[in-house]
């Protein structure tokens, strides 16, 4: 198994709500997993189904991992983790669960025949590129079911690690059709350490896309999010569009800050540390609820379209368009959810 020679200590077990069998809890020596454990289980099905209610453009997403180690402060995916019994801050980072068989399971779905080959997206939870990515190799396998499949599928994160299976993703976008869309909501290196403290560097990101766009890979940006009085002051926003039209990036979108259910206290937790000064006006802008107001969405939305339109770049249709909230279940059972993110 593709597992077996990982270099980790087994602590114990553990049941997860969902899964039928214990989880291995697994511990890695290495200084990105520092205080991490990684909970392998073995899923029934890989396939998630998008809810109807949602806006987005695709209605089925694979999430090899969940949970996250990039702990990006605004993630949109924390509150999946309460359904394992886990909480959405420190749990989320640091209690990571691995479908160390969902290679093998998409492979039986998609060779289905009764599978209609629907568009896939990968990266719309938690990023299937995170760091134990790198030990568990997970993502090879879904690309090789979905290119002799005919699939068509997507990828949203915010790694370059991606670049290892840029071959796979070639493959998969002449048998069936493919892009890749990098996040990156900010160059500012203090606010890009504050926000989202474990991902790789935000210019590594943008050379992600120049090279893989080089190799005849369709790949986007999503500016994402844009946080008012953080990464959303216009200098800051044309130096990504810039260069990242530079890059030759395929599409640029921009969303705005969505806090929904658990995401809004850690949130806002972390913002009276970084910048008590904007607290009262996150108070003010999202009193009605997890979305900014229209006003505040069109000017966001301006920032990027205005720079997108200077350099003739398309909109992002795949994984989020401009300033679009995904809507959704309050609650879900406690079983695999099929929630999506943007960013």
């Amino acid at each position: 198994m593709r597992w077996d020679n990982l270099k980790v200590d087994v602590e114990d077990s553990r049941s997860l709500p969902g899964y039928r069998e214990p989880a291995t809890v697994r511990t890695f020596d290495a200084p990105e997993a520092l205080d991490t454990r990684f909970y392998e289980v073995r899923s029934k099905s890989a396939l998630n189904k998008v809810p109807n209610a949602s806006r987005m453009p695709f209605r089925w997403t694979i999430n090899p991992y969940r949970g996250c180690a990039h702990a990006c402060t605004f993630c949109f995916a924390r509150p999946t983790h309460i359904y394992l019994d886990f909480d959405a801050g420190r749990d989320f980072e640091k209690e990571i669960v691995v479908k160390v068989n969902v290679p093998e399971v998409a492979r039986a779905e998609l060779m289905r025949p009764s599978w209609k080959h629907e568009h896939v997206a990968l990266g719309t939870n938690t990023d299937p590129y995170q760091w134990v990515e790198g030990r568990y190799r997970l993502m090879p396998g879904i690309w090789e079911a979905m290119r002799d499949s005919g699939t068509p599928s997507s990828v949203l994160t915010k790694s370059p690690l991606l670049l290892r299976d840029a071959e796979l993703m070639k493959q998969v976008h002449q048998a069936a059709g493919f892009a890749a869309n990098l996040s990156i909501p900010t160059l500012d290196e203090k606010a890009w350490r504050a926000s989202e403290p474990h991902t790789p560097h935000p210019r590594k990101r943008i050379e992600a896309v120049a090279e893989l766009n080089r190799a005849g890979i369709p790949t986007g940006v999503l500016i994402a999010p844009l946080m008012p009085g953080i990464n959303d002051e216009p200098k800051q926003v044309e130096e990504i569009l810039e260069l990242c039209g530079e890059a030759g990036a395929t599409s640029i979108g921009g969303i705005p800050l969505h806090l929904r259910g658990d995401v809004r206290g850690v949130f806002m937790e972390w913002l009276r540390s970084y910048r008590p000064d904007l607290v009262a006006r996150y108070e003010e802008l999202y009193a009605r609820g997890a979305y900014v107001g229209k006003a505040e969405r069109e000017r966001i939305a301006a920032l990027v379209r205005r720079g997108r339109g200077r350099r003739s770049i398309p909109a992002l249709r795949g994984p989020a368009r401009d300033a679009d909230p995904i809507t959704m279940p309050e609650r879900r059972p406690p079983r695999e959810p099929a929630q999506t993110k943007l960013f």
